[in-house]
C-alpha cells in the first residue's frame, strides 16, 4: 500500500474556469522522499491543502494510507490528518505561548492514535526527538516559542510533525528562510528522522540546490497538466 496515491486529480478555485491542479497519477511509497519543485505560484501548495484534505476534492483521486481523503467529511478529514500527516510549513504555527516541548506533544493530545505511536511515555519521545534535532537543551525544551530563533522553530516544526510516526509528512517551503548551510542540516536531520519513523516525505521547494538529499525529484510542471510557469 502507499503512502500515497493520486489519480485524475482535479481542481479548481470558485469561479475559476481553468483548474489549478489536474494531475493524472503520482504515487508515494512508504518510507519514500520525494522532492517536489517548480517556481512559485502553480500550485503546489494547493496540492499539499489537497492530500492534507484541507480543502474539498472529488472522491478516488487521492488516497492517503489506504484512505480515499474526498470521501471523508470535513471533521473526519481534520480527525484524519492529525492521525496520519506530519505538517512542515514555510511559518511553522508553533502556539508562542506553549513551551518547546509542549509544541511537539501537540498531536498527542488531539489524537490518539499518535499518542499510542509516540511509545509507552511521549514526552520522553519528543525529548529524543529534539534531542536528535539540536534542541536538547533542557532550558530549550522548557522556553517559550516564541523566545525560540527562526532555526530552532523550524526543528520543533519538525519534531512536532513527526512525534507518533505518521505516515506520510508534508513539508512546504520550509528553507525558505535559512541560509546555505543551516538549509542543508535541516534537510539530513529531516530525511534521518523520516527514515526512522519509516514515514514517506513530500518537501515542496524551488530551490533546485537540494536534490541530492531525495530518492526522487519531481517537476510539478510536468506533473500537472493546470500548472503554467
Amino acid at each position: 500500500m502507499n503512502a500515497l496515491t493520486i489519480d485524475s486529480l482535479q481542481f479548481r478555485w470558485p469561479n475559476n474556469t481553468k483548474p489549478v491542479l489536474d494531475l493524472a497519477s503520482f504515487a508515494l511509497a512508504p518510507g519514500e522522499s520525494v522532492l517536489l519543485k517548480g517556481p512559485s505560484g502553480i500550485g503546489k501548495s494547493t496540492l499539499l491543502s489537497a492530500i492534507a484534505g484541507v480543502i474539498n476534492i472529488p472522491a478516488n483521486a487521492v488516497s492517503v494510507a489506504g484512505t480515499d481523503v474526498g470521501t471523508l467529511s470535513g471533521s473526519a478529514r481534520d480527525r484524519f490528518r492529525v492521525d496520519h500527516l506530519g505538517l512542515v510549513f514555510q511559518v511553522f504555527n508553533l502556539l508562542p505561548w506553549l513551551n518547546t516541548l509542549d509544541n511537539v506533544l501537540l498531536p498527542c493530545r488531539f489524537s490518539k492514535r499518535r499518542r499510542d505511536r509516540a511509545g509507552h511515555d511521549p514526552q520522553e519521545t519528543a525529548r529524543a526527538l529534539l534531542t536528535d534535532l539540536g534542541l536538547g537543551d533542557p532550558a530549550l525544551m522548557s522556553a517559550p516559542a516564541s523566545t525560540l530563533s527562526v532555526g530552532q522553530q523550524q526543528r520543533v516544526a519538525a519534531a512536532r510533525a513527526l512525534i507518533g510516526a505518521p505516515e506520510l509528512i508534508l513539508a512546504d517551503e520550509p528553507t525558505s528562510a535559512l541560509d546555505e548551510a543551516t538549509k542543508h542540516q535541516f534537510v539530513e536531520l529531516l530525511m534521518r528522522e523520516c527514515a526512522q519513523a519509516k514515514a514517506a516525505l513530500l518537501f515542496v521547494s524551488h530551490d533546485t540546490g537540494l536534490e541530492q538529499h531525495f530518492d526522487r525529484v519531481v517537476d510539478f510542471r510536468d506533473l500537472n497538466r493546470g500548472a503554467s510557469a
